[in-house]
């Protein structure tokens, strides 16, 4: 993990600049995907419990699922309530035994775990209210997701979204990135080739740490942030970072900002399946894109934000709310406010003129 990694967290407690106030894009994301997070989840069940041709041995004392790149705030509890649902409801209608329930939730050390344990204290109590509430243990896991995490055969279930595109490093090779954050069509080749090879490095050390945790016939259901086009300097992945890049640009020293890169790749679907074939250690099963607008919007047409005012709001809080603990290590505390107030602005401007 280099210095930058180092300092990355999203903005901590519950204030209207705080990731937990400002997740609206990623919690659409969690919501697309419900459905097939359901559909593995009772797969996992129907292999080690249900199963009648499975040995009494086989037949699982305890589920434990993992949720990598947590975060904190609602969002969170959202993935696990959905999860723990999921499964009370399948042994209920079965009328099994209920089996313990281990929770692993894990993120960077810097992370908000105290935020996120009091939200799940309230979870908690509602569960046992709503349901015949067998054992389950929650856990923190602090740690990257790009090393080793769980015992050995030891995972049934492992859930992440909207993690992946976060690198373990910036990449090297990218100095020549002049006047921008990530990659941005003035970027030269080599600092896309760096952006990229480091993506694959990182995503196969996931994928090799996860298939020795995840027991046997295990799932895992992971979303990633990413773009639909095969060049990575389109418009749809580059451009949110590329106005983020220029309100630095407004104020904040050539040189400066030519040292500050952002630790992220939004890979395309080929990139991912390919990536995820050649490594080896999982069978893809379901694979999809789908698109969730800059703010979160209802929006039936891509790109659509109705309310630009609002829109730049929620689109430059969002961004501060995952950005910012990178952006005070590398220029101090002073100017943030400023940046993003110039950052919603160009927002706005860049709304406008696409929707004309």
């Amino acid at each position: 993990m280099d210095q930058a990694t180092q300092h990355l967290y999203m903005n901590k407690g519950i204030s209207e600049i705080s990731y937990s106030s400002n997740s609206s894009v990623q919690k659409k994301a969690i919501y697309k995907t419900k459905p097939v997070v359901e559909e593995a989840v009772l797969d996992v069940l129907s292999k080690f419990y249900s199963n009648t041709t499975i040995s009494a041995t086989e037949k699982i004392q305890s589920i434990c699922v993992a949720d990598l790149g947590c975060s904190s705030g609602p969002n969170t509890v959202l993935v696990i309530s959905d999860l723990l649902n999921t499964i009370y409801n399948k042994f209920r209608e079965s009328a099994m035994v209920m089996p313990e329930i281990i929770v692993f939730l894990n993120d960077l050390p810097e992370n908000d775990f105290n935020t996120l344990f009091k939200d799940f204290k309230s979870l908690s109590d509602e569960l046992k209210i709503t349901n015949d509430f067998g054992p389950c243990f929650i856990a923190g896991m602090p740690g990257t997701f790009y090393g080793r995490l769980f015992p050995s055969n030891s995972v049934h279930f492992v859930h992440s979204s909207y993690s992946l595109h976060w690198l373990s490093q910036v990449p090297t090779g990218n100095e020549s990135n002049k006047g921008n954050v990530y990659i941005a069509k003035s970027s030269p080749p080599s600092v896309v080739e760096a952006y990229s090879k480091q993506f694959k490095k990182d995503f196969i050390a996931f994928l090799k740490c996860r298939s020795e945790e995840l027991i046997k016939r295990g799932r895992m259901v992971l979303t990633l942030l990413g773009r639909r086009s095969s060049d990575p300097t389109s418009k749809e992945c580059c451009s949110l970072l590329g106005l983020l890049s220029k309100a630095l640009n407004d104020m904040v020293l050539e040189e400066k900002l030519d040292m500050c890169n952002f630790p992220v790749y939004f890979p395309c679907l080929e990139e991912v399946k390919a990536i995820i074939q050649n490594e080896g250690s999982f069978v893809v099963n379901h694979l999809e894109t789908f698109h969730v607008n800059w703010d979160g919007s209802d929006s039936s047409e891509v790109g659509l934000m109705t309310d630009t005012l609002r829109s730049s709001n929620l689109i430059a809080n969002s961004i501060r709310a995952i950005s910012e603990s990178l952006l005070t290590s590398h220029f101090g505390e002073e100017i943030i406010n400023e940046v993003f107030v110039r950052f919603g602005e160009i927002v706005e401007e860049y709304v406008v003129k696409e929707k004309t």
